[in-house]
């Protein structure tokens, strides 16, 4: 792969586990990981990481709280396309994965092969840290995002863990 691969974790940290993107993009940039991966904690800038994915990247792993009907904790993999989003209108202050990702288009670019790892949340409401049934989700989610790596992409971890402050981390 020629661009890399761009790992987007999202969230919003006053939000209770809506944070589980982030905190998985915060413990996975201490992973070893494929040569060309990069992995960035968006949390709720959307625009970022739209203009972002304008670089070209050769696939998108998002990583966020989503919700379904199973229990809290309960992790998944999605393949999504460009034809699953539909029409999305982009908030420059905001961070709504499905129209960010449809206004690349709109912006110039196209969605590279895009995986969505995530975990279904007990709490979304205003609070700190993840709940218990999250937060032991964490090693789960990151070991899918490996596998999703080596088994999607064809990727092995070539080099060393990086500091844990190479993500990129947004409070607001």
């Amino acid at each position: 792969m020629s661009n890399g691969v761009l790992i987007a974790g999202i969230g919003n940290v006053f939000l209770t586990d809506d944070a589980f993107g982030s905190e998985v993009a915060r413990r996975l940039s201490t992973t070893a990981l494929p040569a060309g991966v990069k992995v960035v904690d968006y949390g709720i800038r959307g625009m970022h990481l739209a203009y972002d994915l304008l670089d070209g990247y050769d696939a998108l792993v998002v990583i966020d709280a989503l919700p379904g009907n199973g229990n809290p904790g309960d992790l998944s993999v999605l393949e999504v396309g460009a034809d699953d989003l539909g029409e999305g209108e982009l908030d420059a202050h905001g961070m709504a994965p499905v129209a960010v990702l449809a206004s690349l288009s709109q912006l110039g670019g196209a969605l590279p092969p895009t995986y969505v790892v995530g975990c279904q949340p007990a709490n979304v409401g205003e609070g700190m840290g993840l709940t218990p049934a999250v937060a032991a989700a964490v090693d789960g989610a990151i070991a899918l995002v490996h596998g999703v790596l080596t088994e999607q992409l064809g990727l092995t971890a070539e080099r060393s863990p990086a500091p844990a402050s190479s993500a990129r981390k947004d409070t607001s």
